[in-house]
């Protein structure tokens, strides 16, 4: 996984670099911020997430919430990473410093300079490289968690697939983004009144072009990714409830409909721009057909031995031994040794890039010499080379993707929800202290009664809502 996607999960490395390395004088530390379980937020830490917001629409200011308001968002989200490496830690996962090594490596990469250069960059900034490593860290790990969960949470079937293909079937699509006023779940008629006085002020300041839409979601959606201005990225007809994508078929690229009530509060939906994926040129891939003889090492087999027996068996080939043969007789992969170590079809990537660099360097016919993957030892025969149109298989492989990381999105909004609302969470403001089960709705509007946010209002799915890629037939797009 690239330290790119990593930041565009909008967490806690994502306020450390993801905009150019500009960001305020880090704080002394100053007390704790917050109390999550066992564990703590420092006010430092909060300081310098909110300084490098602050950093990243240095250009727009006007754009961000109240300062108050912006603190809590972005504490909720410090609150969200302690919580869910606290529950990799639980379970199991691990990140290495290696890991991490290659992390920095990457972002420095990313940063057009070299990791000396990046640890220069972060010292002039007054960040410290030992806490910027950390919150890669815990990036890496947050992604992990999430990674789990979804293995053993989400299935799609080849049915899914062709309903989805069926459906998008005219090929367009359309980048949208929201503006969301939450409601808790339950709300009563007093709240539902304020929350649609609220949504209505805003859909005014837009109608009189006194701000934009992005600047309007940074400041006063409820939605997580209100400071990425509402932004919902690109969906197919089959990532957007039947109620909605009809309503789109009638907008204009830049159009706004709303306020519409959705079970999570109400939304204001544009549509950015549309476009007509079916126009996309054919996919051409070239594919390999190989044969391999796999040696494993094992806590039996140590490396030393795996070397030598590869090596007589690559000394057999050249004698003239026949390839399928030898794997028949000492290939250790169950999976291919019956088929005289026949891989079938496949792109180079397929296997690992280790793999794929060996097989792409041979001619067809030809053996490689031993190499080392975490498989084991290996020797591989290519046996021939095409060129095959993949639209189709890449075609599926992306709506496969796309339904996956819906369900994704869907499944693990709720596990999150259920970690905080099981969480102890103690904010800790001036000299008061605030316990606090799930988050509250603090944005400000125009038009809109500062009691609503004392009025406890909780966001029912108040926790991922909105974020790219997720979709459901529950809540808008």
């Amino acid at each position: 996984m690239t330290i790119r996607s990593l930041f565009a999960a909008g967490l806690l490395a994502a306020f450390a670099i993801a905009a150019p390395l500009h960001a305020q004088e880090s704080q002394p530390l100053d007390g704790i911020a917050a109390v999550v379980n066992e564990d703590v937020i420092l006010q430092s830490e909060l300081d310098r997430a909110v300084a490098n917001v602050n950093a990243q629409y240095a250009n727009n200011p006007g754009q961000l919430p109240p300062p108050d308001v912006l603190r809590r968002q972005v504490l909720e989200r410090l609150v969200l990473v302690k919580l869910q490496v606290g529950r990799a830690n639980e379970n199991g996962i691990r990140v290495t410093d290696e890991e991490v090594n290659a992390a920095v490596a990457s972002v420095a990469q990313q940063n057009n300079t070299t990791v000396a250069g990046l640890q220069q960059r972060l010292a002039a900034e007054g960040l410290s490289f030992d806490e910027f490593r950390a919150s890669l860290k815990d990036e890496i790990t947050v992604q992990r968690l999430r990674q789990s969960y979804g293995q053993s949470r989400v299935r799609v079937s080849e049915a899914e697939v062709d309903a989805a293909l069926k459906a998008q079937s005219d090929g367009m699509q359309y980048h949208l983004a929201h503006i969301l006023v939450g409601l808790p779940e339950g709300a009563t008629a007093d709240q539902i009144a304020t929350a649609q006085k609220k949504v209505e002020g805003i859909k005014g300041l837009l109608e009189r072009n006194e701000m934009d839409f992005a600047a309007a979601a940074v400041r006063y959606s409820d939605s997580p990714n209100a400071l990425e201005g509402g932004d919902l990225g690109w969906r197919s007809a089959d990532e957007i409830p039947v109620a909605f994508s009809d309503i789109l078929k009638g907008m204009q690229a830049g159009q706004i409909v709303g306020p519409i009530r959705g079970p999570s509060g109400f939304q204001l939906l544009k549509l950015v721009e549309t476009r007509d994926a079916s126009q996309a040129p054919s996919q051409m891939a070239t594919e390999y057909h190989a044969r391999h003889i796999l040696v494993r090492v094992t806590d039996v087999q140590d490396a030393n031995a795996a070397k030598a027996k590869i090596d007589t068996l690559r000394a057999r080939l050249a004698g003239g031994a026949d390839f399928v043969t030898v794997a028949k007789e000492a290939s250790e992969d169950a999976n291919t040794k019956n088929d005289g170590g026949d891989l079938g079809w496949f792109t180079a990537d397929q296997f690992g890039p280790d793999f794929g660099q060996r097989l792409t360097a041979l001619q067809d016919g030809q053996v490689s010499e031993p190499f080392r993957t975490e498989a084991g030892w290996h020797i591989v025969q290519r046996v021939a080379a095409r060129q095959t149109d993949v639209t189709e298989q890449n075609r599926r492989a992306q709506v496969r993707d796309t339904i996956g990381r819906r369900k994704l999105e869907e499944e693990y909004n709720r596990y999150l929800l259920e970690l905080r609302g099981e969480a102890y969470v103690s904010f800790r403001t001036g000299n008061s202290t605030i316990d606090s089960a799930t988050p509250d709705t603090v944005m400000s509007a125009p038009g809109a009664a500062e009691e609503a946010a004392k009025a406890g209002n909780k966001r029912r799915d108040g926790i991922g809502e909105g974020q790219p890629g997720s979709a459901s037939s529950s809540q808008m797009p």
